[in-house]
């Protein structure tokens, strides 16, 4: 098999640099990025630029382009700006235009209904997460590709949070602490503090930024009610985008005031229940009828929301839509705060106590956990 980054031929025009693969295909790039990425405008030690664009020449030409001891050199006609390229850099940057990094893969699951826990997620003992690193990493990147997946054999003690929680990413402290508790108590401030029935849901939309991820604890299973719900509403979105167009485009287009308030805080934020990144791509779903302000909305432009909105609420309703497992003690369940709506049902704490202890996670974080230790892996075969 042929090495990757093996060059069969270069040629170049004066504003593209074209280069022939040894094991087929053809990669084209832009005159002006390859002058944007010469290494010699980078800081040796950090990789950085030493350089902005407004350094570079706005429309610059390639003279010439040939393969020289190894590498691309490429010479352009302003002031006889020279660079020369690794074959196998050049390589993996016209790979990465195509398919993303596994982390980056998204598996949707719709009809949570017909899953398990413990089949169809990643589940894996606190002492593999510790000890077998390839696991750990097979874990980690199906966590980020369904945005769920479980630990189990954590010690129900209320420290085990706090130790486990490096493995996984940074935790991040905000007005409920560094771990908060979720357990019934008389008169709480939420309602996750009690012992109703929570239907699905997303944490903190009223904080900027909104937590990437979340991790609960089971200290104490209830042994009647206090089942976990989960959905993925990346796919209730998508399934929205289909059968619902009208609706997807309010949903992705109304700003939401989201208000939280207690005697230690006092929380704003406003953002549509479901957001887009510059491609159109759902980059996060942002749902708790528990903490949605009034919205300020022209009279004309109320029903148009309120009718999408109900029509997602219908959805997050409807039980085939949900995955539905009890926890028993010592479960974590890790999820994506931004993607999977989490809930509960109701459970009688004078009867069967039930005590959750959670933490939320940064985002990046968890994102580059999973990347720096595939690259540790991968420098290590």
């Amino acid at each position: 098999m042929r090495n990757a980054g093996a060059v069969r031929r270069v040629s170049a025009a004066p504003e593209t640099l074209t280069i022939e693969w040894a094991e087929g295909g053809v990669s084209d790039f832009a005159s002006l990025w390859l002058l944007d990425n010469r290494a010699e405008d980078r800081d040796a030690h950090s990789g950085q630029r030493l350089i902005d664009i407004a350094d570079l020449p706005e429309c610059p030409r390639i003279r010439s382009a040939e393969m020289r001891d190894g590498a691309v050199r490429v010479v352009w006609e302003e002031d006889a700006l020279a660079a020369s390229f690794e074959p196998g850099w050049l390589h993996a940057q016209a790979s990465r235009r195509g398919e993303p990094p596994p982390e980056e893969q998204r598996r949707l699951w719709l009809e949570g209904a017909t899953l398990d826990a413990r089949r169809d997620f990643g589940w894996l003992s606190l002492e593999d997460l510790r000890t077998r690193p390839v696991a750990r990493l097979d874990w980690l990147t199906r966590l980020l590709q369904q945005g769920l997946a479980f630990i189990d054999e954590v010690p129900a003690d209320e420290s085990a949070i706090i130790a486990t929680m490096p493995l996984v990413g940074r935790m991040l402290e905000t007005n409920y602490g560094l771990t908060f508790d979720v357990r019934s108590v008389p008169q709480p401030e939420n309602l996750a503090y009690s012992d109703l029935g929570l239907g699905l849901h997303t944490d903190n939309p009223y904080r900027e930024p909104v937590p990437g991820f979340q991790a609960l604890h089971v200290l104490l299973a209830s042994d009647a009610g206090g089942e976990s719900l989960f959905a993925d509403g990346f796919a209730l979105a998508e399934h929205l985008r289909v059968g619902a167009p009208e609706a997807f485009a309010q949903l992705t287009t109304t700003a939401v005031p989201f208000h939280y308030r207690s005697r230690e805080a006092e929380l704003r934020a406003e953002r549509p229940l479901i957001q887009l990144s510059v491609r159109g791509e759902v980059t996060a779903v942002h749902y708790n009828s528990r903490s949605i302000a009034p919205l300020s909305l022209p009279v004309r432009d109320a029903p148009g929301f309120y009718s999408a909105y109900r029509r997602l609420a219908l959805l997050l309703r409807d039980a085939r839509f949900q995955l539905r497992t009890h926890l028993a003690a010592g479960t974590l369940a890790v999820f994506d705060n931004q993607r999977t709506l989490h809930g509960r049902t109701a459970f009688s704490s004078t009867a069967y106590p039930r005590h959750l202890r959670g933490c939320y996670l940064t985002r990046d974080s968890v994102y580059s956990e999973t990347a720096l230790l595939r690259r540790r892996l991968t420098a290590a075969t």
